[in-house]
């Protein structure tokens, strides 16, 4: 049984501890490729919840987290943990420095998440897979199709990155304390194959990124100041930035921005 003690949830950082242990062990096992000798990071581990299931099956595991009073309540529930722990911002932190192939997992701190995805992106060609805790609202983002109000950039990007499955849906009972919106689990495994863009990475995710700036304005109005206002009078150019795949924002930029340089 972990100790909670007397600990201070503290709003500001997102904290929503998951409390049923067969849950956390299953969230444990959807990191379904990567094996002992690989190198986990858990993300805001609190307690320990998912810890408990992580630091047997996974000797290489650290544990990322920014919060002393966690720290101290991690140290109270395993032994000679210390060496595990890296103190410190997720988004701060150069995970590079401690691996260069790794898994991520995590209740992630709901504040956060946006930011975190986009980490996510940034270590694609490191990731072996990322398992996390989101908002519902975030996770229904991600997974949003073409022309629904749920697009946009996270849509785009990540699905152009990733292959993402929803694992399971938690509703405010299962975290204390209970946030205000239900939950939900997601797996993202990197491609690593043909079927991501043939564009650079930077160049798309500069462009998607730049196409969604206004989301209620057309392609054109977005990209004024990127591409030449000569290639920006062709009709496609009259669609909004909901309206288009990963693949379409993949061809545009070949057509359009790598045909023309």
């Amino acid at each position: 049984m972990l100790k909670n003690g007397n600990f201070h949830y503290k709003k500001s950082m997102g904290q929503h501890f998951l409390k049923n242990p067969e849950i956390a062990r299953h969230i444990v096992d959807s990191l379904q490729l990567t094996t002992a000798d690989d190198v986990v990071f858990e993300i805001g581990p609190g307690s320990g919840i998912l810890t408990q299931f992580l630091i047997d099956k996974f000797p290489l595991l650290k544990l990322i987290e920014l919060d002393r009073e966690a720290i101290s309540l991690l140290k109270e529930n395993f032994q000679n943990i210390d060496k595990k722990i890296i103190r410190g911002n997720i988004l701060k932190i150069e995970l590079l420095d401690y691996a260069n192939r790794f898994s991520i997992i995590g209740n992630m701190p709901y504040n956060i998440s946006g930011p975190l995805l986009f980490n996510a992106l940034k270590y694609s060609e490191h990731l072996i897979e990322w398992v996390g805790m989101l908002q519902l609202e975030v996770v229904q983002r991600i997974l949003a199709r073409p022309k629904t109000k749920e697009y946009g950039k996270l849509s785009v990007l990540l699905q152009a990155y990733f292959d993402i499955k929803q694992i399971m849906r938690l509703s405010p009972a299962s975290f204390y304390p209970p946030p205000k919106v239900s939950s939900a689990v997601i797996r993202m495994i990197p491609k690593h194959t043909t079927n991501i863009p043939k564009t650079n990475y930077d160049d798309f995710v500069k462009i998607v990124k730049l196409s969604f700036t206004h989301r209620r304005k057309t392609l054109r109005n977005n990209l004024l100041e990127t591409l030449d206002k000569e290639i920006l009078k062709d009709d496609f150019f009259n669609k909004r930035p909901e309206e288009l795949s990963w693949q379409e924002y993949d061809d545009m930029i070949q057509h359009f921005l790598y045909k023309n340089n």
